[in-house]
């Protein structure tokens, strides 16, 4: 049974120190489980911003940080990792009453978390330039990497932690500052995340915490001309407002935005695996992830055994406690997804999609009644209704037909977005032909599981642009400097004077 915490008070990070917002504004932060109120947060104002950019700056252009040895950076890195290791069940558990997921979900983000950090400090140290062949015998020349400077990181409410780490991870790693944007309505591990790289050694002003419940501070933070670059993790529609303004003073970004993904079941697959994979991909986080297999493909000679399957599990699925560690969905984050999710739910019902279940809210008791919870839900449906085409972000699935490999493939292919596919197939040369036809950035062959740090991640079309997770991504972090060295006998007299 859930406990109500007592009531803490957060402050703002900058420049090395906690301090409120500059007009003493705060907000509240409340558990979407219980609608119990759990911390009084610091509200930045627009000074605010303005202050932990300029700390960011000068830690960038006087400090130490992107200049200190890779080795010496990659140890601090680990601590951090290490650190986080540490506290990761009082992080867990602060995360799922912060965001409502289950403890489950959240202790396996935290060792994910873990594996970001570790993997970033590796990176640390192999960020390597190129020797390149002299453009003349009497020239050496090189390319260096260097930190692309300071990075403004905007993160969603659906994996607070987990998305942050994918982007302070890689951008300490390089050498740049950060100043760090949670969402609004889960800002807590994000404050806790500057606490420990203080702890871990990470130099005043290299990381910055910014909360608050003003929309416009990740637009403060866009259009900042001292901010180099922007990682911003979101909806597609607000992705293409941060790139225009960010356009505006040249800023580098990196996009990783919405999906629509699909996993396409053959009837040569193991069906039993692919209802157990599609049920994970579809109400894994109660489905609020960016690449959840939302679009059920089904060959028809299977579809029937496999609907029938997929809806007998489904409905034996456990909601209610998030800290219940038996609970496999928890609370939807906040009431504006789950009203999002109520208006898709009965658009799919009013364009004649069938509902084999759910499609409603879900009872799990009176000690959850002032909670935000959804029952997990499947509907029929044709391409061409909304439900099948627009992103929900909740536990909807949809379940549409398909005659062979080529239908297949074009039904996967028809979406706006690009993110993340399964591939449920035995014959492994269509499941590969199949995977390399999907235009997407992450095709799971008989696995639901898509996302691992090493592992590039991002998304075709729609869905953004640029990689987190992957070694490349320590380019995104920095800038190619060349170098050339004249190495000649005789100095250099172009002009002969």
């Amino acid at each position: 049974m859930t406990t109500t915490p007592a009531l803490q008070k957060t402050q703002l990070l900058i420049g090395g120190a906690w301090r409120d917002a500059s007009d003493q504004g705060t907000y509240c932060d409340a558990n979407p489980a219980t609608g119990a109120s759990i911390a009084d947060v610091a509200d930045a104002t627009r000074e605010d911003v303005t202050a932990a950019v300029s700390a960011a700056r000068r830690a960038f252009d006087t400090g130490k940080w992107p200049t200190m040895a890779a080795s010496r950076r990659a140890k601090i890195v680990y601590r951090l990792a290490q650190l986080i290791a540490e506290r990761s069940a009082d992080l867990a558990l602060l995360e799922v009453r912060d965001n409502g997921k289950t403890i489950g979900t959240a202790k396996g983000e935290l060792g994910a978390i873990v594996d970001t950090f570790e993997f970033y400090a590796g990176a640390a140290t192999k960020n390597y330039g190129e020797s390149l062949p002299p453009p003349l015998p009497t020239y050496l020349a090189a390319t260096v990497r260097e930190p692309v400077g300071v990075v403004g990181a905007i993160v969603p409410w659906n994996f607070p932690l987990l998305l942050a780490s994918w982007k302070v991870a890689p951008a300490l790693a390089a050498g740049c500052t950060i100043v760090l944007k949670p969402s609004s309505v889960t800002p807590l591990t994000a404050v806790e995340l500057g606490k420990l790289a203080l702890e871990a050694g990470v130099p005043e002003g290299v990381l910055n915490v910014v909360t608050g419940a003003t929309r416009e501070i990740g637009a403060w933070l866009v259009e900042h001309p001292d901010v180099d670059k922007i990682a911003f993790t979101g909806s597609t529609a607000t992705g293409k407002v941060v790139a225009a303004t960010a356009a505006r003073t040249l800023k580098r970004v990196t996009l990783e935005l919405g999906g629509k993904s699909p996993s396409v079941v053959f009837d040569d697959a193991d069906v039993d695996a692919a209802v157990a994979g599609a049920l994970y991909g579809v109400y894994y986080n109660a489905g609020q992830c960016c690449e959840a297999r939302t679009r059920i493909l089904v060959h028809d000679r299977v579809y029937d055994r496999f609907v029938s399957s997929f809806t007998e599990k489904a409905q034996r699925l456990r909601l209610g406690d998030p800290e219940d560690p038996t609970t496999q969905i928890g609370a939807i984050t906040n009431a504006d997804q789950y009203d999002k999710i109520k208006a898709y739910c009965e658009i799919g019902a009013s364009e004649g999609a069938r509902a084999l279940f759910g499609a409603a809210p879900a009872d799990v008791g009176a000690a959850f009644a002032a909670g935000s919870f959804w029952s997990p839900t499947a509907f029929e449906a044709e391409g061409s209704h909304r439900i099948a085409r627009e992103e929900i972000f909740g536990p909807v699935a949809t379940f549409i037909r398909f005659a062979d490999e080529a239908e297949a493939i074009a039904l996967a292919n028809a979406s706006e977005y690009g993110l993340a596919a399964s591939v449920w197939c035995t014959n492994i040369a269509r499941a590969n032909r199949v995977a390399r036809a999907i235009r997407c950035g992450s095709v799971a062959i008989n696995t639901p599981y898509a996302v691992f740090p090493g592992v590039p991640f991002g998304g075709y079309k729609q869905s953004g642009y640029g990689r987190e997770l992957g070694m490349e991504t320590m380019r995104l972090y920095t800038e190619t400097k060349s170098v050339l060295t004249y190495v000649g006998e005789k100095p250099m007299n172009p002009f002969g004077v």
